[in-house]
């Protein structure tokens, strides 16, 4: 820091010295009688003392700044440090306002200590706010002068130089112990073999641990696997794991099927098994005797054991014709009346009693159909 700007501080602190003690017998003075009639109310002027100090503290501490201000402004030479003052310059303006409103006495009740309750809270306040001001221009002084004397430089330098140090030091042990573990060049010499091939001189180098480790670790790998194989049997070979996936594919099936045996419909119908016919035979007996006949032979309905079908003599036909009907043709529709594994199971019935030629069967009726 120049010459100049010493002596420039100097003469403001003690311009800020006469001016604190001409402001603490002026308030003193004033804050001698009370408005009550005499009695001096010593946590007022206590209030109003402290907060005009407090602003000329600010006052002192921005022409500080602006002083270091000019001396950063003339070694950076950028835009930044005419903000910085300009925040200054309107913290002060601030603290001065505040501080002025704060000593205009409040006529309200005595609640804190023979002080009006506004009164003492906007006192308070503004010495709240006063201290917010001197701790920012602190900050800011102390960041200004570390630029000014290369203090903050050296300090990042020094923060880069110890990481960059650090860093690498680890990384070096971290090589060395367990990447490469190689012998440095100029030692090269202490580990050189007799083999020479066309010129090539061959290292007697020890290998990376990173590989050492490796292959120790598949020794390890392998001792369990025949352990758990070969030696204990606790492990399943490929045979007894198919095995047990097959199992464990055929369980899934069953509980899926026990879930959704109900979910037919006439794309997905399949043949039901011996059970299932015998339900549809009952289900026949009871359900369509009066159209088809006895066994099946035909009355008012077609016969359903010839090979000739009127809408088609697959399951899905059959299972269709069922459940939907053809009330146009007598046939009405039983998807109301029987669950759709009934219909299943009908179905298979119906499809069962072909090629049984009953007595009296019904001449054939619709087209050929062949499965």
């Amino acid at each position: 820091m120049s010459l100049s700007c010493i002596t420039g501080l100097k003469r403001k602190a003690a311009v800020l010295s006469a001016l604190l003690t001409v402001t603490f017998a002026t308030t003193a003075q004033e804050a001698a009688a009370s408005p009550s009639g005499g009695t001096t109310n010593w946590l007022e002027i206590l209030l109003v003392f402290s907060a005009v100090v407090l602003l000329f503290v600010i006052w002192g501490m921005g022409q500080v700044l602006l002083i270091l201000g000019k001396q950063l402004n003339n070694k950076r030479r950028n835009q930044e440090i005419p903000k910085i003052l300009m925040v200054i310059a309107g913290l002060f303006a601030f603290g001065g306002a505040t501080a002025q409103d704060a000593t205009a006495p409040a006529a309200l009740a005595s609640n804190f200590g023979g002080i009006g309750e506004l009164e003492f809270w906007a006192l308070a306040t503004v010495i709240f706010i006063e201290l917010v001001v001197i701790l920012f221009l602190a900050f800011m002084a102390r960041r200004m002068y570390r630029e000014l004397t290369g203090e903050a430089d050296a300090a990042l330098a020094r923060s880069i130089e110890s990481r960059e140090t650090s860093f690498s030091a680890w990384w070096k042990r971290m090589d060395e112990k367990w990447m490469t573990r190689a012998v440095p060049v100029e030692k090269e010499a202490d580990v050189l073999l007799d083999h020479d091939y066309d010129g090539i001189r061959e290292l007697d180098n020890s290998l990376p641990p990173w590989w050492k480790y490796g292959f120790y670790f598949t020794i390890v790998v392998a001792f369990i696997y025949v352990g758990n194989y070969h030696v204990f049997g606790t492990g399943k070979n490929p045979e007894q794991e198919y095995a047990a996936e097959m199992e464990q594919g055929r369980r899934v099936e069953e509980a899926y099927k026990a879930k959704t045996k109900n979910l037919v419909d006439e794309n997905n119908v399949a043949m039901s098994d011996a059970g299932g016919i015998a339900a549809g035979a009952t289900l026949y007996k009871q359900s369509c005797i009066a159209c088809h006949g006895q066994n099946g032979e035909g009355g008012i309905g077609p016969n359903l054991t010839d090979e000739y079908w009127i809408h088609g003599g697959s399951m899905n036909d059959i299972y269709k014709t069922i459940k939907i009907g053809y009330p146009d043709k007598g046939m009405q529709a039983w998807e109301s009346m029987m669950s759709p594994i009934q219909m299943k199971d009908l179905s298979s019935y119906v499809k069962s009693i072909k090629g049984t030629k009953p007595a009296n069967a019904k001449a054939p009726q619709g087209d050929l159909f062949k499965d």
